[in-house]
């Protein structure tokens, strides 16, 4: 019999491994010494210590799913239970054991995450719902609005699923949401499509009355209608586009015929125009020999000679009007102050005004030149002043007032 700490080999050559039971028969070797025997079946216990270290790396240093973990780990219990090896059965076992208290640790805490992803899970899916519903039945953006309804459908899906009763609850509220947006969507495009066609009818009969005024000759009366026509274009609305090309167009080629031949008629028509403009220019340059007026009655009949030229020749462009008729009125409005003038030093009354303001400031000054010579022979100082500041304006307002009896002479 050969014996070491784990197992012995009996005299017929029976392989006991020792256990915390007792002993117990693992095999039989009749081919050598016995320590060959204990090796060979320590080479087993290895083997499985093996495993056994494997499999702690695994569930320590990797995500191995705990399920698969318990179960590899039932097969080595089982696998060690009936072991045909020698060594440490029960070291493999409690190593066994604590690696189960390791996974079970581990399913907690995965159960615990899933739970918690969930409960996230579950949020961001009501958020999904919530704003798919505002969308449904708020937005008016429909392309902007189906875009975002598409992409809320797809977090739906990258999101993690939730217990079966509220994922079925949500989705069905996200497809009815999904469902009432199209529905609105349609109903609303229906309704555009029904406008545009009232808008078509309307711009059509904008047309029609552009087109029939096309060859007006009308002038001023057409061109207003025009723009009522396009103030009435552009209040209607817009038709579908291919229907407002086709319309514009037909409307712009209307207004061009008509404007294109009221520009050619005003264009012949500035020809004559200008030629006015130049026959006037000559008179203007013949008027201006009346400046300076020095008599006012010569000059009054020389414009009046003028007039009767310039209302002859008739019109002339508008961008040359102001300018001749200023030079015109500069003439007039010269001739006229020179009448005034004249009027005002023919005025009997207006001289008898005149020279009785002339004889009160000379009487009223000598007055004055009395009291100051009064006010220095009394030595009074203040007196003095007074005399000789009203002298001073009375003296002034004598100066103006001679001038103007002058005026007069």
């Amino acid at each position: 019999m050969s014996t070491d700490p784990w197992g012995r080999v009996d005299d017929d050559g029976t392989v006991y491994v020792r256990t915390a039971e007792g002993e117990r028969a693992v095999g039989s070797w009749q081919a050598g010494e016995p320590e060959e025997a204990l090796a060979y079946f320590h080479r087993k216990y290895d083997e499985l210590a093996t495993q056994v270290e494997l499999l702690e790396q695994r569930v320590r240093g990797t995500d191995l799913p705990p399920a698969q973990a318990e179960a590899t780990i039932v097969k080595l219990r089982d696998s060690i239970a009936e072991a045909h090896a020698v060594g440490d059965l029960a070291a493999l076992t409690a190593r066994l054991e604590a690696l189960t208290d390791l996974v079970g640790k581990r399913r907690e805490e995965m159960r615990a995450a899933r739970d918690q992803a969930r409960a996230a899970s579950r949020e961001i899916k009501e958020r999904i719902v919530t704003e798919a519903e505002r969308i449904a039945e708020d937005t008016t953006h429909w392309k902007s609005g189906g875009e975002r309804l598409r992409q809320l459908v797809d977090e739906w899906k990258a999101a993690e699923r939730i217990d079966r009763v509220t994922e079925a609850a949500l989705w069905k509220r996200l497809s009815a949401a999904r469902t009432s947006f199209a529905k609105r969507r349609k109903s609303y495009f229906a309704g555009l499509d029904e406008q545009r066609e009232s808008v078509r009818g309307q711009k059509e009969r904008i047309v029609a009355e552009a087109e029939a005024l096309a060859s007006s000759t009308d002038w001023g009366e057409t061109a207003a209608a025009y723009r009522e026509l396009m103030r009435q274009w552009k209040s209607a609305g817009r038709a579908s586009r291919e229907a407002e090309d086709e319309l514009w167009g037909r409307f712009k080629a209307a207004q061009d015929q008509f404007f294109q031949a009221r520009s050619t008629v005003f264009a012949e028509r500035d020809a004559s125009l200008r030629e006015n403009a130049e026959a006037k220019e000559a008179i203007l340059a013949d008027a201006e020999r009346i400046l300076p007026v020095t008599d006012a009655r010569a000059a009054r009949a020389a414009l009046r000679a003028v007039l009767e030229r310039w209302e002859a020749v008739g019109p002339v462009p508008r961008e040359s009007r102001d300018k001749l008729e200023g030079g015109l009125r500069r003439i007039d409005e010269a001739v006229r102050k020179a009448e005034e003038a004249e009027w005002k030093r023919s005025n009997p009354e207006a001289r008898a005004r005149a020279q009785t303001t002339v004889d009160q400031l000379r009487k009223s000054i000598d007055q004055l030149e009395s009291r100051l010579v009064k006010a220095r022979d009394a030595g009074r100082d203040k007196d003095v002043k007074e005399a000789e500041e009203a002298i001073a304006a009375r003296r002034s307002w004598l100066e103006e007032a001679e001038r103007t009896l002058a005026e007069f002479s």
